[in-house]
């Protein structure tokens, strides 16, 4: 009994973490990388012992995504109200004007392809507040690179988004046929939406749609 693992859209959690189905029989694209196929480790029958094999093979695609954002801040949170003028002049006479202020987030995402293409939640690179910007993108990979990430698409419906860094001959992985996915089949999730190293999680698929 031989398995194989697949990338599948629907099962993105953490912030793009790379979810990886172990499917039964054999028939799901493996994660690759080229030049260098990323080769994953194939467990034996039944319940794997353990993913570690697997993890340390696709864990080069899994990346950390960072954003730079502007956010403006009024000064004065009592501005336009009965105390607007006891806190404010606390403020050095700004009131409620607003300052605009640097903010920064994390999250996850994972290569497609040898030239690099970023598959990441939307909610990741998008604006953490009302009226913030985002001014940039920071993808870095597992061997500590980092590159600045251009959007390319994204889908607020459903929660993804596409990236495109300037790199040859990454590691990547490939999608599988989620309709090859059934109720019972073991998935891992492997993400690092804090920078400081991969994480790994596992469990089985317990409903479709």
């Amino acid at each position: 009994m031989r398995y194989a693992y697949a990338i599948t859209s629907a099962l993105l959690i953490g912030g793009a973490s790379a979810a990886l189905v172990l499917q039964n029989p054999a028939g799901a694209q493996t994660a690759q990388n080229e030049p260098g196929a990323i080769q994953a480790a194939v467990p034996r029958a039944g319940a794997p012992m353990s993913f570690a094999d697997m993890v340390a093979k696709l864990q080069p695609a899994v990346v950390n995504i960072s954003t730079t954002q502007r956010v403006q801040v009024q000064t004065n949170p009592f501005a336009g109200t009965p105390f607007g003028d006891l806190f404010g002049g606390q403020q050095g006479g700004s009131g409620g004007r607003p300052v605009t202020r640097q903010a920064e987030s994390l999250g996850s995402g994972f290569l497609i392809s040898a030239d690099g293409y970023v598959v990441t939640n939307n909610h990741v690179i998008s604006a953490g507040q009302r009226g913030a910007v985002v001014e940039s993108i920071k993808v870095t990979l597992a061997d500590r690179r980092e590159y600045t990430a251009k959007l390319i698409g994204r889908d607020p419906a459903t929660d993804l988004a596409v990236l495109k860094i300037e790199g040859t001959n990454l590691p990547f992985v490939k999608f599988g046929d989620s309709d090859r996915a059934r109720a019972g089949d073991w998935v891992i999730a492997i993400g690092n939406p804090f920078g400081l190293g991969g994480s790994v999680t596992a469990g089985i698929i317990s409903a479709l749609h």
